[in-house]
């Protein structure tokens, strides 16, 4: 059995036509479809949803002549659809579903006569056809190669890149700003208890993996409901995320500091505008979160913000820390990737089916920045209008990065490990897209970056001899003096 992705272009009547591409599973072990629109044969659309197909009775006569038909998926196969569109003239057979494209299976061995292009549509693109282009509407098939590159991956690149090293860098400030304060010894026990309730501990750290597992196939079995869990929590946990951020950045500006006063406190003027501004934010991507064409702008800054103040916040103690963290959720991700096929009666892995929406369920997880992919193929169309990475590629790996600019503040090292961890992240996703292009199959981005960066954190320390220190971490820094 073989599934294709291929594109429908439709053309309505209009002077200057308007045109709009389709999505379409076609077999290709049937028919070979050209991978241009130069080498490709238009054809009038007859719509016929009214019927499945299953008998010759069903159309009247000459209708289907020279035409495109379009029917319902009923309960006979694709290639006896195929074979009485064929004897009544049709010269294309497109199969509208309502449920989820899947492949075209059926046995070729009883239909040697069957010729024409068969392929599966959704029905709702059908309906969206007659509303854009109108009833007359001329269409052809086509197939383009997948592109081995899309330059989408560049700016993930870069919106990864930049979000480790910036909540890295913010961390270090806080630390900086934290050691100076410990210098007075009536604060230091104030400060100790203060940075407990935002550390990981190495059982803190296993706990939170079991977390993760569990609330994983949780959203598996129960995707439906608990997508709608996900959304709430990332809209509150965003919208103060992105206020710490914005807060942030408002702090360092001397201008606009007007304060009110209430129930004996104080706040400024300018931050109570700030919240209402976090806060519409969030609501606005909530009500139009599944607007393709500029919401994914919206959920992109979000996802960065909530990021960032997830690196600065979240302390890891120690490297020890760090590696059973990292070598625990590379072990979750490749686990629920490469291994959970195995396991489940599709044959698909459980990361892979959570991320797009278990059973073709609209709503989408809001735990991924998504850029729109830039290069044409059918699979853009299909299932994969967006390029995507999980926050857990950016926060898990950040939180490295952020304990190696913790650890340059405390030891005066001129941001030696906090640089080469981030170049070491930098090359990781250079080495997952690299991957990605050749496999032509999603990648378990932890795969490649947290050995580029506990490896290179590892031999930074190695070479500096300064291993016992980096490994034991925050346990001597009480010394620190400015």
């Amino acid at each position: 059995v073989a599934a294709d992705e291929g594109i429908l272009h439709a053309s309505g009547s209009g002077v200057p036509p308007v045109t709009k591409d389709y999505c379409i599973i076609y077999n290709s072990n049937w028919v070979t479809l050209p991978k241009t629109l130069d080498n490709a044969t238009f054809r009038t659309l007859e719509n016929l949803t009214s019927t499945v197909l299953c008998s010759s009775s069903e159309v009247p006569s000459g209708l289907m002549k020279d035409k495109a038909v379009v029917v319902m998926r009923g309960n006979c196969t694709f290639l006896e659809k195929a074979r009485i569109a064929q004897s009544s003239g049709a010269k294309m057979l497109l199969i509208a579903s309502k449920s989820r494209l899947s492949a075209i299976s059926d046995n070729k061995t009883d239909f040697e006569d069957v010729t024409l292009p068969v392929a599966l549509i959704r029905y709702n693109d059908i309906v969206d056809m007659q509303l854009v282009l109108g009833n007359e509407v001329n269409v052809t098939l086509y197939s383009p190669p997948l592109p081995d590159f899309d330059y989408s991956m560049v700016v993930i690149f870069l919106i990864a890149v930049f979000t480790v090293a910036l909540g890295g860098y913010w961390s270090g400030v806080a630390e900086l700003e934290n050691l100076k304060a410990v210098a007075s010894p009536g604060e230091r026990e104030t400060r100790r208890k203060k940075e407990e309730n935002v550390t990981f501990t190495p059982v803190t750290v296993i706990l939170f993996v079991v977390i993760c597992c569990v609330m994983l196939v949780l959203l598996y079995f129960f995707y439906k409901w608990l997508v709608y869990v996900i959304i709430s929590v990332f809209c509150l946990a965003s919208a103060m995320s992105l206020y710490n951020c914005l807060a942030a950045l408002i702090g360092e500006i001397p201008f606009g500091q007007c304060r009110i006063t209430c129930s004996n406190k104080t706040i400024e003027v300018r931050l109570i505008f700030l919240a209402i501004f976090c806060i519409a934010a969030a609501v606005v991507w909530a009500v139009f979160r599944n607007e393709d064409r500029w919401a994914w702008i919206l959920q992109d800054i979000l996802g960065v913000a909530f990021c960032l103040n997830f690196i600065k916040t979240l302390k890891m103690p120690n490297f020890k820390s760090c590696v059973i963290l990292l070598g625990l959720l590379l072990l979750y991700d490749v686990f629920f990737v490469f291994i959970t096929p195995f396991i489940t009666k599709n044959g698909a892995s459980i990361m892979v089916e959570v991320a797009a929406g278990p059973f073709g369920n609209s709503e989408k997880l809001p735990v991924v920045i998504r850029v729109p992919r830039l290069e044409h193929s059918a699979s853009t169309l299909c299932d994969l209008p967006f390029s995507l990475l999980g926050f857990g590629d950016i926060i898990v790996p950040g939180l490295l990065v952020a304990y190696c600019r913790r650890f340059d503040v405390q030891t005066r090292s001129s941001s030696v490990y906090y640089i080469s961890c981030t170049i070491a992240y930098a090359i990781g996703m250079v080495l997952t897209f690299i991957v990605l292009a050749l496999m032509k199959m999603g990648q378990p981005a932890l795969l490649y970056l947290v050995p580029c960066t506990l490896i290179t954190s590892s031999l930074v320390a190695w070479r500096r001899k300064e291993m016992k220190k980096f490994w034991k971490g925050s346990s001597y820094q009480v010394g620190w003096m400015p």
